[in-house]
């Protein structure tokens, strides 16, 4: 049997020019995951990061903590556009506060996810690269090897929802709470792939949890 786990960027940065970067915070939330498992022993045998900078910096600050080898980058695992999504508000008056922001932004994903959203990838086509993504990265998790995927919430909720019900039906309502530096684990099998963990995140100091 063998696992593939889902790792959550750390904290991007909220509020910034380039939201595609580590806060100081998010890189520590990498630290710790990666400390956590240079405690516990663990490995991975094979890691992949989506394209985007924030995947990596979280990839780099983890691996670093176990004196890991490099990843491999698979732009499949990159999460949607969440502002060209919200881009139907005005920038001036979007929502500036996150929890404002995130019913904005479950707002829009609802509508995505049922293609009234024009001007952005389409849902089926985000849907339908994350699963593929989804199936080469259990193909390398053979008997007794583990998969370290470095990605975002938008897939994360896309594969779990996708192994608990075999549609998207659950993406919207996973997707809101998924933590920064989470790990939701998938164990690989003779019986295919089975969600065992979502959004596990111990590891973190409690003072210390973000959503974005």
């Amino acid at each position: 049997m063998g696992a593939l786990h889902l790792i959550r960027h750390g904290q991007a940065s909220w509020g910034a020019d380039d939201y595609d970067q580590l806060s100081e915070l998010g890189t520590r939330q990498a630290a710790w995951l990666g400390t956590s498992w240079e405690a516990s022993g663990f490995a991975p045998t094979w890691s992949v990061a989506g394209s985007m900078k924030r995947h990596a910096q979280t990839a780099v600050a983890t691996i670093d903590a176990i004196d890991g080898d490099l990843y491999d980058v698979d732009g499949r695992w990159n999460e949607y556009d969440h502002l060209g999504l919200t881009g139907h508000v005005d920038a001036s008056t979007r929502p500036s506060d996150p929890r404002e922001f995130q019913a904005l932004l479950d707002d829009s994903l609802t509508r995505w996810v049922a293609g009234g959203i024009d001007g952005t990838e389409p849902f089926e086509g985000f849907r339908e690269r994350v699963v593929g993504a989804l199936q080469d990265a259990v193909a390398e998790a053979g008997s007794g090897r583990s998969v370290a995927v470095f990605t975002s919430g938008g897939p994360i909720a896309m594969v779990a929802s996708h192994l608990l019900t075999g549609d998207a039906s659950l993406f919207v309502t996973l997707n809101r709470v998924i933590v920064n530096a989470s790990v939701t684990t998938v164990i690989v099998g003779r019986g295919g792939s089975r969600l065992l963990t979502f959004n596990e995140h111990t590891h973190l100091p409690a003072d210390q949890v973000t959503f974005r």
